[in-house]
């Protein structure tokens, strides 16, 4: 019995788990079953410590914006695909020395080892899926399907290393043994490289036909003719804090998919009076370059008032977004109500539709990060559900559970916030699948943690639930923090001797009162709110006109809510409650 090198037996087991994947990858393709690697890696991200998670997302939002590669959510959606991958490559390397201890230990054949520790991973993988419970189309084929790949893998593998041609007694190989075991290698290696690409190129091409069952289609194909009519409703019917610069915004999907195709800020009529007008005059004679150009115009390099679907952030808990069949999707209802009963998407849409502008940032932005975006996001009044439901009056909370696996509870004040969504719709489409189709929350003054996407439960309880986020040490509330952004320093755009300087400022609900720039630690000067914001619930984009001054400048922004509290100038880290300190840009003006 010829007993396999171990070094050799981990090389060719993670060679060999590269097709292992193509064939994995093509199963989920072709029939909705267990792609390994992420859900491995997903699982992981489950049972680590919080604290060990929030290190591991710091460092690759960290390195991400160190070594500027790119937009944050997709790349780091990318870096955690790669890692998963990486993962198991590295489970193949144990498990090809796995084979060869038993090989060695028991004196088995080599296909028996490998059925062995084939059948051992299986039992493991089989136990990391059922915990997932994301569920596949049928789970008795997905079982075989994985017990035939792990199984098969550790028999072919196993039978590998215990040919002639591999034997490791190296002090009888004769130089023709050493020709052929490297030839039977380089062929080994080269069948496997081969397979794995054609299995990833088949489930690419799978992949890009793939359907979204339902997400991205046109809201007014959809929704109800009643409803259609509804939508024209604006924020403005419910009671609206009284905040500076902000303005209820009244879109229908039509308007909504204008809007988001604009780089401008959305056409509504400016505030009159109050704050926000007093706010403006001070700030066109403190910056009297073209004042009523300023007022209009954002800064050239300042990002769209409204972002683009395609370019809204995404960050959630796993490797890759659920797929949800919006056809057979029902929202479960339980707990504390009088009418409890589950309900359809096109029930959703035949409430009354609000559509509100709003901005949703993640509480791991580091300062002057791009995970923060703006959408008219449309759905029903949570309140206007929850009444139809008949929610009870000791019900405390909602629990929400969703289809990832995440979870959130909302207390009852924020429940009959009449501001809260139920939301279905992104900008005048349905939920793109990236962001929660067919269903998500929207809940005034809170980071992204709080808001479920892709959601397939809701109880009302008698208690305090819990949140996904806060069960690993994040912010119980999580109210953003005041933030602000410089987007450009636009020198090649000068005019009358200035430079174009802009960028957004958010704070929640609350609002922006101002915003100042400071150049190179002098004064602080006021700049340009362009008003009217897209609504009450967005950021604001903001312009300063500096006089140009050759040579190395470093610019700096600080904003002021609507509440009149001032951004904190102290840096802190984004854990465990967002990020604070003043963004700063330096650049050399020609």
């Amino acid at each position: 019995m010829r007993r396999p090198s171990l070094m050799l037996s981990a090389v060719l087991g993670g060679l060999t788990a590269l097709p292992l994947m193509a064939l994995l990858y093509l199963g989920e393709r072709l029939a909705g079953l267990p792609f390994v690697p992420f859900d491995l890696f997903d699982w992981l991200t489950r049972v680590l410590p919080g604290g060990v998670i929030t290190l591991g997302i710091d460092a690759i939002v960290s390195a991400i914006a160190t070594l500027k590669l790119g937009e944050t959510s997709s790349t780091a959606k990318h870096v955690e695909q790669a890692i998963a991958v990486g993962q198991m490559v590295g489970i193949g390397l144990l498990f090809g020395a796995i084979i060869a201890v038993i090989a060695r230990r028991r004196r088995a054949r080599g296909w028996q080892a490998g059925a062995i520790a084939g059948a051992l991973l299986f039992l493991l993988v089989t136990a990391v899926e059922l915990n997932l419970a994301l569920g596949v189309a049928s789970r008795p084929a997905a079982l075989l399907w994985l017990a035939v790949l792990f199984v098969g893998w550790g028999c072919v593998l196993g039978g590998v290393l215990t040919r002639a041609d591999l034997r490791t007694a190296r002090a009888s190989m004769t130089d023709t043994d050493r020709v052929s075991r490297r030839a039977v290698l380089a062929k080994l290696a080269a069948g496997s490289l081969g397979l794995a690409g054609a299995g990833w190129g088949l489930g690419s091409v799978l992949s890009a036909q793939d359907t979204t069952q339902g997400a991205g289609q046109p809201l007014t194909k959809l929704m109800p003719a009643a409803s259609n009519a509804a939508a024209a409703v604006t924020a403005t019917a419910a009671p609206a804090p009284t905040l500076p610069n902000a303005a209820r915004v009244a879109t229908t999907p039509d308007a909504v998919s204008a809007a988001t195709s604009s780089a401008e800020p959305a056409a509504t009529a400016p505030t009159t009076g109050g704050p926000a007008a007093a706010s403006t005059t001070a700030v066109a004679r403190a910056n009297p370059v073209a004042p009523e150009l300023a007022v209009h115009a954002p800064a050239p390099g300042t990002r769209p008032a409204v972002t683009p679907n395609q370019r809204f952030y995404r960050i959630d808990i796993n490797t890759r977004p659920p797929r949800v069949d919006g056809t057979a999707w029902r929202l479960e209802v339980a707990g504390l109500f009088a009418n409890a009963r589950p309900l359809t998407i096109s029930q959703l849409m035949a409430y009354p539709a609000i559509t509100q502008p709003i901005t949703v940032g993640c509480i791991s932005n580091q300062v002057g990060g791009d995970l923060i975006s703006t959408s008219n996001w449309t759905g029903a009044r949570l309140r206007d559900v929850l009444q139809d439901l008949g929610l009870k009056p000791e019900a405390r909370e909602l629990a929400i559970q969703a289809a990832d696996g995440f979870y959130e509870s909302v207390p009852r004040q924020e429940l009959l916030d009449p501001r809260t969504l139920l939301v279905y719709g992104m900008n005048g489409q349905t939920l793109p699948m990236e962001h929660g189709y067919p269903l998500r929350i929207y809940i005034p003054n809170h980071y992204g943690m709080k808001q479920p996407k892709w959601i397939t439960r809701i109880k009302a309880i008698d208690h305090a639930g819990k949140g996904y986020w806060v069960d690993r040490g994040w912010n119980k509330e999580a109210h953003p923090q005041i933030q602000s952004i410089i987007d450009t320093v636009a020198q090649e755009k000068v005019v009358n001797g200035r430079v174009p300087v802009g960028g957004i400022a958010w704070a929640g609900d609350r609002g922006i009162r101002k915003v100042e720039v400071q150049v190179d630690g002098g004064t602080w000067t006021q700049a340009t709110l362009l008003t009217p914001p897209p609504g009450p619930l967005t950021w604001v984009l903001w312009r300063y006109d500096w006089p140009r001054q050759p040579g190395q400048h470093t610019f700096r922004v600080r904003a002021t809510d609507g509440t009149a509290k001032l951004q904190i100038e102290q840096p802190s880290d984004p854990h465990p409650n967002g990020a604070t300190g003043y963004h700063a840009v330096s650049v050399t003006i020609a």
